[in-house]
């Protein structure tokens, strides 16, 4: 809900990204023009086009000269979007294939319920998921998800996560990423080694990773774990 006190542009930039949160508007779609917002709020133009210089900084919207403001579309081949990336020798960023080994629902462990800020009986939904590159197995995840907020994904047909997570979320549970958190590691995991095909007292690269949604909430907690030897990492911030 918008603070009644505060300034009238700002009460516009909540309507507008509440709007965008709901789906009222999706990715590509054109925003109504600052004259019809101003007059469906009372407001002057001015303050519709402060408003939506905010929410163009904040990248929620684009504007397109001569043709007017449209909601982003998320870029989920850019590596902004891609966040971890596994890296070749010389750097490039690879696209892993990914496979979901298994899905359930149920309660998650404290890190999980914690993280994704779920309330004391409510579930989660946990995904077991490896990523492959040339049929190796270079990465294995846990990935959970509130269960609330993606009813359904215990359902769907599994080429719907190829290959990549986000776009699914957005498309049926209307849940665009747009930030995320991530912590890297050192760690020992004998299952998780067993996965990756390496000896079990071998050192992982253990990355923890929190997804936030357009409305500043958790939407998705995950662990990854990849062999230390050769790793890379490489942050792309735009």
């Amino acid at each position: 809900m918008t603070d009644p006190r505060l300034p009238r542009y700002l009460k516009i930039r909540d309507l507008v990204a509440q709007a965008i949160t709901r789906c009222e508007w999706k990715p590509g779609d054109a925003i109504p023009t600052e004259a019809k917002l101003a007059k469906q709020n009372r407001v002057s133009v001015g303050t519709v086009r402060k408003a939506m210089d905010l929410l163009v900084a904040e990248g929620l919207v684009d504007r397109v000269h001569g043709k007017g403001t449209f909601v982003r579309r998320s870029g989920f081949a850019t590596p902004m979007f891609r966040f971890f990336g596994h890296l070749s020798q010389d750097g490039t960023i690879l696209m892993p294939h990914g496979h979901v080994l298994d899905r359930r629902r149920m309660a998650p462990p404290q890190e999980v319920r914690t993280a994704l800020e779920l309330k004391p009986g409510q579930e989660a939904i946990k995904l077991k998921r490896v990523r492959t590159r040339d049929e190796h197995i270079v990465l294995a995840e846990d990935i959970w998800l509130p269960a609330d907020r993606f009813a359904g994904i215990l359902d769907m047909d599994l080429s719907e996560f190829e290959p990549l997570l986000y776009p699914a979320y957005e498309a049926h549970f209307k849940v665009a990423i747009t930030r995320v958190e991530e912590h890297l590691a050192v760690a020992m995991d004998a299952p998780m080694a067993k996965m990756l095909g390496v000896m079990e007292d071998t050192m992982l690269m253990e990355i923890k990773r929190c997804a936030f949604a357009k409305d500043g909430h958790p939407v998705e907690w995950r662990r990854s774990y990849c062999t230390a030897i050769g790793f890379q990492y490489k942050v792309v911030v735009r």
